[in-house]
């Protein structure tokens, strides 16, 4: 298909929609965990949450999964969402708070242009929770194209975030 249609630069994902086993253990990971809050709720079956007052960001429900299995992960499907943290300290801080409820990490990179944490729901959808550097800051090839790269998160530099910042 021949096209030379470029969607807008203003372009945003807006929200996403989990299928969830149990919609009082997600809320506790998104919201007790993770900080969203609570917008709406749907009976007991489905909940919108959100950072900052918007209508949501996340909407979980149980429709068709209440007590559902996880998603084989060989299988088409969601690969993760990306939660975008406004600052690094940001980042830091949700780190923490993972680290002291001792909940695991699956992985953790330096793309270049951003700082990504990588994590499982209790659903095992996957979770990137990130902060992009400056773009001024981001690498380019000779090209002018962007050189992002997947290379090892020091863990320690990004706690020592939060002392920097106070």
């Amino acid at each position: 298909m021949e096209s030379t249609y470029i969607v807008p630069a203003q372009t945003r994902i807006g929200h996403v929609h989990l299928k969830v086993s149990d919609l009082r253990r997600s809320l506790e990971f998104y919201c007790d965990l993770l900080g969203f809050q609570v917008t709406t709720m749907y009976g007991k079956e489905a909940a919108f949450i959100s950072a900052g007052g918007y209508h949501h960001h996340i909407g979980l429900n149980t429709w068709y999964s209440e007590g559902a299995p996880p998603a084989p992960i060989n299988s088409a499907g969601l690969f993760h969402i990306a939660i975008i943290y406004p600052s690094r300290n940001d980042l830091a801080i949700i780190f923490e708070r993972l680290l002291k409820a001792d909940y695991p990490l699956t992985g953790a990179s330096d793309h270049g242009v951003s700082e990504a944490l990588y994590l499982n729901d209790p659903d095992r959808n996957g979770l990137e929770l990130y902060w992009d550097r400056p773009k001024e800051l981001w690498p380019q090839k000779a090209d002018g194209s962007l050189d992002m790269y997947t290379r090892h998160l020091d863990l320690n530099d990004l706690l020592s975030e939060i002392i920097k910042a106070g």
